[in-house]
C-alpha cells in the first residue's frame, strides 16, 4: 500500500451501541479516535448511538438544538426521534442518539427483509439481539435521512458499524445506499468469546471449530448470523488485532480487509510535577485504605500491583492472578510486601461502613500522629479483609471464593495481601474515592494475564501512566508490544508478554510470580527504567501512529463503492 495515494471520505458516520454510552473498551476507543478524526474532518465525522437516557440527562452528552437545526426538523417529520449534540470528550464530536423503540413494532417485517436480502437467521433472537437491531436499524434511518437532506450524493461517504449490533443498518446502507462505502469492525467474535467464556479450549482448536455449528451448540444463531453476514457484504471488514483476525478467519470464515489496532490519546496523563503529585497522592490513598482494612502499616516502600477490567474472571485471567499472589505468598525471593487489588466490578452492594469508618477516624487523627512518632493506627483488622465494599452475591463470588479456598485471609505475617475493590472507580465509590486513571498511576506493576482479549485496553493505559505490566500473547496488544520489540517483551522492555494457551494455566501463574519477585529485587534505577520503556512503548501506540489503518479501511471501501456504482 506504500505510496499510493488514498482515497478520503468527505462524511464518516459511525454507530456503536457505545457512542455516548460507557459499557466497556469500545467506549474508549471511538471516544479517543474521535479527537484524531475530528482534527482532520471538523465535524463532518458524525457518531451516533442509541438514546438509552430518554428524560435524564446524559453525562456523556450535551444536547444542541441548534446544530443541524434544518435537519432536525427533517427528521423529525419523518417520525425519527433523535437528539443532536455533542460527545462530552476532547474534541466534542457531533454525537446523535436515535430513540429505537418505535421500531420493536415493524421487527418482524425487518427480520423477514434481512432474511429475504441477506439470510440472516434472526428466528433465535433472544435478550439484546432485538434491543440492538432495531438501534442499527434506526441508525441506518438517520444516516439515510441526513445523506439526502444534504444532498451528498456527489460527496464520498462512509457508514462504520461497530460490532453485530450494527450490523443490521451496515446491510441496510448497503443495500438502500450502494454509493456508500460500508466498513464494518468486529471487535470481538460472538462466537469466539462465547467459546472462551464458556470454559472451552479455543486456541488449540481454533481450526477444528465450525462458527455455525458452535453458534447452533452455544444458542448464539442469531448473533453469529448477522456477525458473519455482515463480515460478507460490506465493502471493509475489519478487527482489532492479529489474534482475532484468526478467529474471523475460523469461526466466520471471511478474513479481514485490515487489522484496526487501538490507540489511545494521551493528552489527560499528566506531565510534570502534576504527574509526580497524582501519583504520590494514590499510593498514600491506596495504603490508608489496606493499612485500615487490614489492621497494618504498610508504608511507601510496600510493591503496588494491580489487575483490572471487566469482571470476567477466566478471559481476563483474574483466575490466574489470584494463583500467582497465592504462591508469591511462599516465594523465598520476595523482597518486598506486596498489596495487589483486583479492582474489577462486582454485583457491589455499598461500601462498608466499618472501613469508611476507620478511614474517617484516621484522617482526623493525622494531625495527632504527625506530631507523635508513627505508630500503627489499627492493629486488628476488620472482618473479611479481603474486600473494601460488601457484594450481593458473597458467597458466590469468583474472586472471594477462590481466596476463600486457597486460605487467602489477608493474615499479619502474610507478606503479600489480596484486595478485591469490586466497583466502577468513578472518583464516588465510597472507599477510595478517586477515579480509575488517578488510581493506576499508584501502581508499581500492572498484571493482565488475560486468555481471551481481542485487544487490551488496560495495559496500554498502564504504560501510558509509566506503569510497567504483565500481559500474555493472547491479548492483541501483547501480540502488537512483541511485534515491536522482535522477541517476547521483558520487564525491562517496559512490557513482559507471557506465553499463553488452552492448558498453561500454572505455568503462567509462576510466570507471574517469578516476574513480580524479580521486579521486588530490582534497584530504584532499574525501577526508572522500566518506566521510561514502558512510556516509550505507549507513545508508538497513539491514536496518531495508528490512524493510518482507518485511512487504509475507508480508502477500500470507498474504492469498492465506486466499482459497484461504475457498474
Amino acid at each position: 500500500m506504500m505510496g499510493k495515494e488514498y482515497l478520503k471520505p468527505d462524511y464518516i458516520f459511525e454507530s456503536s451501541w457505545e457512542v455516548c454510552n460507557k459499557v466497556g473498551g469500545i467506549y474508549t476507543v471511538l471516544s479517543s479516535r474521535a479527537k484524531t478524526l475530528q482534527s482532520v474532518m471538523k465535524d463532518r465525522i458524525v457518531f451516533i448511538g442509541p438514546d438509552c437516557w430518554k428524560e435524564k440527562e446524559s453525562p456523556y452528552f450535551k444536547e444542541d438544538k441548534s446544530l443541524l437545526a434544518e435537519w432536525q426538523w427533517t427528521a423529525k417529520e419523518q417520525g425519527l426521534k433523535v437528539k443532536v449534540g455533542r460527545w462530552t470528550v476532547p474534541s466534542e464530536p457531533i454525537a446523535i442518539l436515535v430513540d429505537f423503540t418505535p421500531y420493536f413494532e415493524q421487527k418482524n417485517e425487518i427480520y423477514t427483509w434481512l432474511w429475504e436480502h441477506y439470510g440472516v437467521d434472526s428466528l433465535h433472537a433472544y435478550g439484546d439481539y432485538d434491543e440492538a437491531s432495531m438501534f442499527s436499524y434506526a441508525a441506518a434511518l438517520v444516516t439515510e435521512s441526513f445523506y439526502h437532506h444534504y444532498q451528498l450524493q456527489d460527496k464520498r461517504v462512509i457508514y462504520h458499524a461497530n460490532e453485530w449490533m450494527c450490523g443490521l443498518g451496515a446491510l441496510y446502507i448497503n443495500n438502500k445506499l450502494p454509493q456508500i462505502g460500508t466498513v464494518f469492525t468486529t471487535h470481538a467474535t460472538s462466537i469466539g468469546r462465547s467459546i472462551a467464556g464458556n470454559q472451552k479450549p479455543l486456541y488449540d482448536y481454533l481450526p477444528a471449530y465450525n462458527g455455525d455449528q458452535m453458534a447452533g451448540e452455544l444458542n448464539m444463531q442469531s448473533k453469529h448470523s448477522i456477525e458473519k453476514q455482515t463480515a460478507w457484504h460490506v465493502d471493509c471488514f475489519t478487527t482489532v488485532s492479529d489474534i482475532t483476525a484468526q478467529e474471523c478467519v475460523e469461526l466466520l470464515d471471511k478474513p479481514v480487509d485490515v487489522v484496526l489496532p487501538n490507540g489511545f490519546d494521551d493528552s489527560f496523563v499528566p506531565k510534570g510535577a502534576v504527574f509526580t503529585n497524582k501519583r504520590k497522592a494514590a499510593r498514600k490513598r491506596l495504603l490508608e485504605v489496606a493499612n485500615a482494612l487490614l489492621g497494618e502499616q504498610l508504608d511507601d516502600e510496600t510493591l503496588i500491583v494491580s489487575t483490572s477490567g471487566r469482571y470476567e474472571f477466566r478471559n481476563k485471567g483474574i483466575d490466574v492472578f489470584v494463583e500467582a499472589m497465592n504462591r508469591l505468598l511462599r516465594d523465598r525471593d520476595l523482597k518486598k510486601k506486596v498489596l495487589a487489588f483486583i479492582e474489577v466490578p462486582g454485583w457491589v452492594g455499598e461500601p462498608r461502613k466499618d472501613l469508611q469508618e476507620r478511614l474517617g477516624k484516621g484522617q482526623k487523627s493525622k494531625a495527632k500522629a504527625q506530631s507523635s512518632s508513627a505508630k500503627a493506627q489499627w492493629d486488628t483488622p476488620l472482618d473479611v479483609p479481603q474486600v473494601t465494599h460488601w457484594l450481593h452475591n458473597m458467597n458466590q463470588d469468583n474472586v472471594l471464593g477462590m481466596m476463600k479456598y486457597y486460605d487467602m485471609h489477608n493474615r499479619k505475617d502474610d507478606q503479600v495481601k489480596v484486595i478485591f475493590l469490586p466497583c466502577y472507580l468513578d472518583g464516588n465509590d465510597g472507599i477510595v474515592n478517586m477515579t480509575y486513571y488517578d488510581v493506576v498511576l499508584g501502581n508499581d506493576l500492572c498484571v493482565y494475564p488475560s486468555y481471551y482479549e481481542p485487544w487490551g485496553y488496560t495495559p496500554l493505559e498502564a504504560v501510558a501512566f509509566k506503569v510497567p505490566c504483565i500481559t500474555t500473547d493472547l491479548a492483541g496488544f501483547g501480540l502488537w508490544a512483541n511485534k515491536e520489540f522482535g522477541r517476547y517483551g521483558e520487564l525491562t522492555d517496559g512490557v513482559k508478554v507471557i506465553h499463553r494457551t488452552d492448558y498453561n494455566y500454572s505455568e503462567v501463574a509462576d510466570n507471574i510470580k517469578d516476574a513480580v519477585a524479580d521486579f521486588s529485587n530490582m534497584t530504584k534505577k532499574q525501577v526508572d527504567d522500566c518506566r521510561k520503556k514502558a512510556d516509550a512503548l505507549s507513545k508508538k501506540a497513539l491514536w496518531c501512529e495508528f490512524i493510518q489503518f482507518y485511512y487504509e479501511a475507508y480508502d477500500i471501501a470507498l474504492r469498492r463503492a465506486e466499482e459497484r456504482m461504475a457498474k
